[in-house]
């Protein structure tokens, strides 16, 4: 069969700024690969995909500013920056991406009923709250995803949720009565669905066009275990490594609170990668526990440079108690590190089936003791680790993003032909 011609909508789509914008980056870049691409995005993104010089097709720029920055304005607002109230921030984005999309269908309509494209994929935004306009307005098979939400705050996190300014999480369910969300889970040929708690979320859809496919990914180019220093057996001290923002929900205080704590771990090290609102709070406890001399805060840093500090570490230290894909737990496993992740949502999923430590989530006094014996018996008993690490290996370079736009490529294919969609297993 040819190559299948594909118009990819990808608002966040940008090689240099982090979470959601790079990997719609890295998969559009790798769909490139597996199919003829004409990628669609913001303009927002223009400067950085130029600069990269490295995407897979033609791109076609839209310019909203004129009704998104001043939503962006008044999201940073509420939100009192850009690093906690993430369900404020996607109640703004509503509208925008809504003109983003109109805009679209209006550029690309004649092309669209002239038959230049095979199908329509709409990689971002990820979100299942963040309906389509563009779903069934097309004479070509709509395809979205992979989506990924619908993980609900723990109830013993409550104190956490409060800090995160998540209070209007408790509106999300309304988003299934916004204007064009029932059209898009009816008219969307498939619907790329990353884990079982955004599965779960898809009420709307017939499970027979959805497909078990995370959205997270890895440049193998830079997440490797090459050259990485001796694991388990020193010499020198275990090492442990926290890397993520530092916010309330991704809980870096259970990581140092459990390590400062443990006298089995006095002769290690914790290092800390990322910044946040929390790092002036996790600063002092950390002093005040006189553990400044093995916990480290080393900022931010860029994504090379964490797939260096992985390759000279033992252990990831991960018990974010809210993360719906867990990219950085699939990066650690392909530096050949072993995860320390609590066993809710995307982290603990990743983990399974002997590929890491999932820790049970509990409230937080409770994780913070289950979190320290789990990196007591790290130093204590290593044996097991080198069989975890090497399960962890296998499993993450699936994710690898080329794989994964071959895989996408295999989906189109099945589309087209009509071919039923349930012949596709979970893809990890």
């Amino acid at each position: 069969m040819a190559r299948p011609r594909v118009l990819i909508l990808a608002e966040d789509c940008n090689p240099q700024w982090p979470s959601l914008p790079i990997v719609g980056y890295n998969y559009a870049r790798a769909l490139g690969r597996a199919a003829d691409i004409t990628l669609v995005t913001h303009v927002r993104n223009r400067d950085n995909i130029e600069a990269a010089g490295d995407m897979t097709g033609p791109v076609s720029y839209i310019d909203t500013e004129w009704l998104a920055a001043p939503m962006y304005k008044l999201a940073r607002a509420l939100r009192g920056g850009d690093q906690v109230a993430w369900s404020t921030s996607q109640m703004m984005a509503y509208l925008p991406y809504l003109a983003f999309e109109h805009q679209t269908l209006r550029r690309f309509r004649p092309r669209l009923a002239g038959g230049e494209f095979d199908l329509v994929h709409r990689i971002t935004p990820m979100s299942p709250t963040l309906p389509s306009p563009m779903a069934g307005r097309t004479r070509q098979p709509f395809v979205i995803g992979p989506l990924n939400g619908n993980l609900d705050w723990p109830a013993a996190y409550a104190g956490e949720q409060r800090r995160e300014k998540e209070r209007l999480r408790a509106l999300r369910g309304a988003y299934r009565l916004l204007p064009y969300a029932r059209r898009t889970w009816r008219r969307a040929a498939c619907v790329l669905a990353a884990f079982q708690h955004t599965i779960d979320d898809l009420t709307a859809v017939d499970p027979a066009r959805i497909v078990s496919f995370p959205e997270i990914g890895i440049d193998p180019a830079i997440f490797h275990a090459k050259g990485r220093r001796p694991a388990f057996s020193g010499p020198g001290p275990f090492r442990f490594l926290y890397a993520g923002r530092l916010v309330p929900y991704k809980l870096p205080e259970a990581a140092i609170r459990a390590f400062a704590t443990a006298p089995a771990l006095a002769g290690h090290r914790l290092s800390i990668i990322g910044d946040g609102p929390e790092r002036p709070r996790l600063e002092a406890m950390v002093a005040e526990a006189g553990a400044a001399d093995r916990i480290v805060f080393e900022g931010r840093k860029s994504q090379a440079e964490v797939a260096g500090a992985m390759r000279e570490a033992d252990a990831f230290v991960f018990p974010s108690i809210r993360e719906l894909g867990a990219g950085v737990v699939i990066e650690a496993m392909a530096c050949g590190m072993v995860c320390l992740v609590a066993d809710y949502g995307a982290p603990g999923a990743l983990v399974a089936e002997g590929r890491g430590i999932a820790v049970p989530l509990a409230p937080l006094e409770d994780l913070i003791v289950d979190l320290r014996a789990a990196m007591e018996r790290c130093v204590t008993d290593p044996a097991p680790l080198a069989g975890m690490v090497a399960r962890a290996q296998a499993h993450a370079a699936r994710f690898d993003w080329d794989e994964k736009a071959r895989y996408t490529a295999q989906i189109y294919e099945a589309v087209l032909a009509g071919r039923p969609l349930g012949d596709f297993a979970a893809y990890a």
